[in-house]
């Protein structure tokens, strides 16, 4: 949304008012008041969008999931720990753009944990992960899958799906990431065992595909 720069004569106790709300909200005074005009004048701006994309998720949310506070509008962070030795912490963090293009923005996943056999597998996991959904999108005639893997953290671009309302965006990332949680600690549950329910769920992906694509 294209912003442009203009000078308004308000009170110094408006201002005052303003700077500490925008402070309590980690945002800024510019910010605040254009957000503050946009809902008294009916208008959607970016942070509404984003907000409504987050609270649909938040809705969702089942006890696995921890929300994390942030200070961003454009981001959400949920952890959520493996049932595993030392129980590491997996972090799924979405972070929207203000002007969407192709992709919405991206998700985030990353394990905290310095053990290189956990490591490991959470690579391994998401080698496999990569090639179910490269292999399951171009069924669809998706060219548009983006990622990157590195030692403990996988980025995931969200293909921009158009034509869903922002609470239904929020719906979609959200069963995006339950999916994703799920095969991941089932595969961290018996990495040996894996195999046999591999195939449950690449149909339960498949099955999501026929909904929407993100």
């Amino acid at each position: 949304m294209k912003r442009s720069v203009y000078s308004l004569v308000l009170m110094d106790d408006v201002i005052k008012a303003v700077d500490e709300q925008a402070y309590k909200l980690g945002t800024s005074r510019s910010n605040l008041i254009n957000q503050i005009l946009a809902e008294r004048l009916n208008c959607i701006t970016p942070e509404m969008r984003m907000r409504e994309v987050f609270d649909s998720i938040t809705n969702m949310l089942n006890t696995d999931f921890q929300i994390q506070q942030q200070r961003s509008d454009s981001l959400m962070t949920l952890r959520t720990a493996l049932q595993y030795k030392y129980r590491p912490t997996i972090s799924y963090k979405v972070e929207l753009k203000r002007s969407p293009d192709d992709y919405i923005g991206a998700l985030r996943v990353q394990i905290r944990t310095q053990s290189t056999p956990l490591l490991s597998l959470f690579n391994n996991f998401f080698v496999y992960w990569i090639e179910l959904e490269q292999r399951a999108l171009k069924l669809y005639n998706c060219t548009s899958y983006s990622c990157e893997l590195s030692s403990g953290c996988f980025i995931r671009n969200l293909i921009n799906t158009q034509g869903l309302s922002h609470g239904e965006t929020g719906e979609t990332i959200y069963s995006y990431i339950a999916l994703l949680d799920k095969t991941l600690k089932l595969y961290f549950s018996a990495p040996q065992a894996f195999a046999s329910s591999a195939p449950e769920i690449e149909y339960e992906y498949l099955s999501r595909l026929e909904h929407t694509i993100i």
